[in-house]
C-alpha cells in the first residue's frame, strides 16, 4: 500500500470516528433545546387536543419548551411528509391518527413519502372509538332504523377528508349494513362536525373525543359506538357490532412518529418521557372523561400495529375503489 494511500484512508477512518463521536455526544445531550410537535390537522381534532394536553407534563419531563405546530393539508400527509423529511434529531414529532397514517398508502397514488419506510414509531398514546351520530332532525334512534331510512330518503355523511379513517370506517358500516349515503369531505373533523350540528350534513363517523361533547350538550344524536364492547360514559348506546354488524370495529390512535434514522437512544428516551407524560392521572382523568382511553406502546409494538393497520385497510380501499392523486 502507497503512503498516500494510507494517509487517506487514516484520514478517513479518523473522520468517521469524529462524527461518531459527535453523534454520540449530540445524543448523550438530548433534548438540549425546544421540541416541535407537529399535528397534521386543523386545530380542535383528537390529535390536536391530545398534543396540547400533554405538550406541558412533556416539556416538565424533558426539561425543555414543548410547542405544538398545527400543519394540516391532504388528509394530515403534509404535516406527515414535512416530519418524515425533517433532520432525524428527535426535536421534531408527529402526532396523529396513526391509523390514517397507515391508510394513506393505500388511497393516494402519489405520496411523496412512505410512512413505513420514512417515519418510525415511539408509542401510541390513546384510542378513541368513533361514534355514529345524526342531526337531531334525522327521526331514527338506532343503526337499523339508519339503515332504512337511508333507503328512502337523501343523506349527507360528512367525512373529515375523502381517504381518513372516518371515511373508511363509514364506507365499512355502508357495505356492512346495506346502508345508503353521499359522502361530503371536508378538511378536517372540526369541520365535519360543525356542519352536521348545523344541519347541513345529517350522518358523521368521528372520534369520541372530539365528538361526545356535542352529544353531551344535545347537538347531536349517538346511535352506535364503534368499540368491542360500551363506553362507560355512553353505557346505554349500544356497540354497532351489537345492532347487526358482527365484529365491526373502528376508532382513532393518536401516537407519536419520528423521522427514520432518529437515534433509537433518543427515540427510547422519548417513549419514555411521553409514556409519563400522559400517564399522569390528571391527564388520563380528563381524558376518559371525554371517551379517550390511554394506550402507551413500545416503539417495535408501534410499528407492528402500523402494518397491520395498513395490512388491514388496504382491502376496504381496494373493496371501495377509492384512489386519489
Amino acid at each position: 500500500m502507497s503512503f498516500n494511500r494510507r494517509a487517506i484512508l487514516l484520514a478517513c477512518s479518523a473522520a468517521l470516528a469524529a462524527v461518531s463521536v459527535s453523534a454520540t455526544a449530540q445524543t448523550a445531550d438530548w433534548p438540549a433545546k425546544t421540541l416541535r410537535i407537529v399535528v397534521p390537522y386543523p386545530p380542535g381534532g383528537s390529535s390536536d387536543i391530545i398534543a396540547r394536553s400533554i405538550s406541558q407534563s412533556l416539556s416538565e419531563a424533558l426539561k425543555q419548551p414543548v410547542i405544538v405546530e398545527n400543519k394540516p393539508g391532504a388528509n394530515g400527509n403534509l404535516g406527515a411528509d414535512f416530519v418524515a423529511k425533517a433532520e432525524p434529531d428527535g426535536y421534531t414529532l408527529l402526532l396523529c391518527d396513526v391509523g390514517a397514517l397507515a391508510i394513506s398508502p393505500s388511497v393516494y397514488t402519489k405520496l411523496s413519502f412512505d410512512p413505513s419506510k420514512d417515519l418510525r414509531g415511539v408509542t401510541m398514546l390513546a384510542y378513541s372509538p368513533h361514534l355514529l351520530v345524526v342531526h337531531p332532525s334525522v327521526p331514527v334512534s338506532n343503526l337499523k332504523e339508519l339503515v332504512a331510512y337511508s333507503k328512502k330518503n337523501d343523506l349527507n355523511f360528512a367525512v373529515t377528508a375523502t381517504g381518513s379513517a372516518p371515511h373508511l370506517a363509514g364506507v365499512a358500516l355502508e357495505r356492512a349494513s346495506g346502508a345508503r349515503w353521499q359522502y361530503i369531505p371536508y378538511k378536517g373533523g372540526v369541520s365535519a362536525i360543525q356542519d352536521t350540528v348545523a344541519g347541513q350534513t345529517q350522518v358523521l363517523m368521528n372520534g369520541m373525543l372530539a365528538t361526545l361533547p356535542q352529544v353531551q350538550n344535545g347537538k347531536l344524536k349517538v346511535l352506535g359506538v364503534s368499540k368491542a364492547t360500551r363506553m362507560p360514559l355512553l353505557g346505554n348506546v349500544p356497540t354497532i357490532a351489537e345492532q347487526g354488524v358482527p365484529g365491526y370495529e373502528s376508532g382513532t390512535w393518536q401516537g407519536v412518529l419520528l423521522p427514520r434514522g432518529t437515534p433509537e437512544a433518543v427515540v427510547q428516551k422519548l417513549n419514555k418521557a411521553l409514556i409519563t407524560a400522559i400517564r399522569a392521572p390528571e391527564i388520563r382523568s380528563r381524558l376518559a372523561g371525554q371517551g379517550a382511553e390511554v394506550v402507551t406502546m413500545t416503539p417495535a409494538e408501534q410499528d407492528q400495529f402500523f402494518g397491520k393497520e395498513r395490512a388491514r385497510w388496504a382491502s376496504v380501499v381496494s373493496a371501495a375503489n377509492i384512489k386519489l392523486d
